[in-house]
């Protein structure tokens, strides 16, 4: 496995163990296509929607891009284009998580912890602009926007009051 299929499996076993501890499903689908890597689904729900989704495009990138506020990351124009309509029935959102460049620091376990590092960010492109740019789009990902259990909780409670995230 080269490196960057070895990220994009790290970036998904790290959304797996988010959606896990918040108590959410995840679908992988077989062909990514449409720019969706990853779903979420709770069952049931407290809002107005019942089993609200989250549709997730994931990336993964070393900490370089790392900004004082912000994740500046290139996405792929592609992604961006496949992630800005504003008429999707199930939202979705991009989750980028940031590894160290060293592939050995990447996981850390032992019988008392299992420790992956460092952390994803979301977000959400929806109605974004379009860009005469012709490979890729530089997105500015707030740091205060992370992917974790108490963000996809959030996220999850407001599509289920059919807000969007």
């Amino acid at each position: 496995m080269d490196l960057a299929q070895q990220k994009q499996e790290f970036s998904k076993a790290y959304v797996k163990a988010v959606a896990a501890a918040a108590g959410y499903a995840t679908q992988e689908l077989s062909v990514d296509d449409d720019s969706v890597d990853l779903g979420l689904a709770a069952r049931g729900g407290g809002g107005t929607v019942r089993s609200p989704r989250l549709d997730l495009q994931l990336k993964c990138t070393a900490r370089h891009l790392l900004g004082e506020q912000t994740l500046a990351y290139p996405l792929p124009l592609k992604n961006y284009n496949e992630l800005r309509p504003v008429d999707f029935l199930v939202p979705r959102i991009l989750v980028v998580v940031v590894v160290p460049d060293d592939l050995a620091l990447w996981i850390k376990h032992s019988e008392h912890e299992l420790l992956l590092r460092h952390c994803g960010y979301w977000f959400s492109l929806r109605g974004m602009a379009p860009t005469d740019n012709v490979t890729t789009v530089t997105v500015n990902v707030p740091r205060t926007q992370v992917f974790d259990v108490g963000a996809v909780s959030a996220i999850m409670q407001r599509i289920s009051n059919e807000e969007l995230p």
